[in-house]
C-alpha cells in the first residue's frame, strides 16, 4: 500500500514541476563606457626598438605606438597633443621628464604639467619657440652635451617660472633672451664670444646667483653683472682687459659686492695683479694668475 502511495506522490511532483513556470533571471544593467577610458586600461601600446645598441655609441627608438584593436585607431600616428610617445620614449614621473642618452635630435613634446626636463647627451641642434611655447610649468631644464647650434629669439620668453637653465657642453655662440626668474645658468664648454653676449643680458636677472660661462671664447668680461651672483666661473676665456667697473664702481668707494664669494678667471691671457683696483669691492680675490 505504501509503495502505490509512494509512486502516486511522485507522478504528482513530477506533473506539478513540469506545468511550474520557469524561473527569470534578474537582468543586470549594461554600462557604457567613455572610449577613451576604456582604451586607455585594455589597451596593449606596443613600442618596436629600431637600431639599438648598447655599447653606448647610438641608440634610436621608433616612437610609432601600435594600438591592438580598431584598424583606424592601429594606424592613427601619435600627435603633439598626447604625451605617451614622449612617455614611452622617455621616463615621465612626477612632472619630471627623463630622456637622457636617446639620441633625439630635437626636443620632444612635452606634458603640459612638466616641471623638469632632462634631456642630457642627445643629438639636438635647434631649440625653437614651439617646443616651449605651452609648456608654462617649467623650473628646470638641462641640454648638456647636445649639438646646440641656434636657440631661437624668445624660445624662453614664456618660461617664467623657469630657475635653472643647462646648455653646457654644446655648440651655441651666441646667448639667448634668458627668462627673468633664473637663479642658476651654465653654458661652459660652448664657442660664446663677447659679442654673443648682449650687454644687459644679466642685467634684469635679479636672483642669478650661479653663472657659468668657462671654457668659451669671452674676451671680455660680461657687463652689468647682477648683485645677487654669487659664483662666476670665467675660466679659460680668452680675457685680456678688465676695468675698475668690471665688478666694482669706480665712482663709489665704499660700495662692497657683498654676495659674490667665488670668480674664476684660471686660464685667461691677463695678469691680475695689473687690476688690482677692479677688486676693491671683493671680498675674496678672483682665482687666476698675478704674476
Amino acid at each position: 500500500m505504501k509503495t502505490l502511495q509512494t509512486a502516486v506522490f511522485l507522478l504528482v511532483f513530477v506533473a506539478w514541476v513540469n506545468s511550474a513556470p520557469p524561473i527569470q533571471q534578474e537582468s543586470l544593467p549594461f554600462y557604457e563606457y567613455d572610449t577613451d577610458v576604456t582604451m586607455g586600461s585594455q589597451q596593449d601600446y606596443e613600442m618596436q626598438p629600431k637600431d639599438i645598441r648598447k655599447d653606448g655609441t647610438n641608440v634610436s627608438l621608433d616612437t610609432s605606438l601600435s594600438l591592438q584593436g580598431d584598424d583606424g585607431e592601429r594606424n592613427a600616428p601619435p600627435t603633439k597633443d598626447t604625451n605617451l610617445p614622449t612617455c614611452l620614449l622617455c621616463v615621465c614621473l612626477s612632472g619630471s621628464v627623463y630622456c637622457e642618452e636617446i639620441d633625439i635630435e630635437a626636443v620632444p613634446p612635452l606634458p603640459k604639467e612638466t616641471a623638469y626636463l632632462y634631456a642630457r647627451f642627445n643629438k639636438i641642434k635647434r631649440i625653437a619657440v614651439s617646443d616651449f611655447a605651452d609648456i608654462t610649468t617649467l623650473r628646470r631644464i638641462d641640454f648638456s652635451g647636445n649639438r646646440i647650434e641656434e636657440i631661437e629669439d624668445g624660445a624662453f620668453s614664456k618660461l617664467l617660472l623657469l630657475e635653472e637653465l643647462s646648455l653646457a657642453e654644446n655648440r651655441l655662440m651666441k646667448l639667448p633672451v634668458l627668462p627673468p626668474k633664473l637663479t642658476s645658468f651654465n653654458a661652459n664648454q660652448n664657442r660664446i664670444k663677447s659679442r654673443g653676449i648682449k650687454a644687459n643680458a644679466f642685467k634684469k636677472l635679479t636672483n642669478l646667483a650661479y653663472l657659468y660661462l668657462g671654457h668659451n671664447q669671452l674676451e671680455s668680461v660680461p657687463l652689468n653683472l647682477p648683485e645677487s651672483l654669487r659664483i662666476l666661473h670665467l675660466q679659460h676665456n680668452n680675457i685680456t682687459t678688465i676695468t675698475d667697473d668690471t665688478f666694482c664702481k669706480s665712482n663709489n668707494t665704499r660700495y662692497i659686492r657683498s654676495s659674490m664669494d667665488e670668480i674664476r678667471m684660471e686660464g685667461n691671457p691677463i695678469l691680475l695683479a695689473k687690476h688690482v683696483n677692479a677688486f676693491n669691492c671683493l671680498r675674496t680675490l678672483p682665482v687666476g694668475t698675478y704674476y
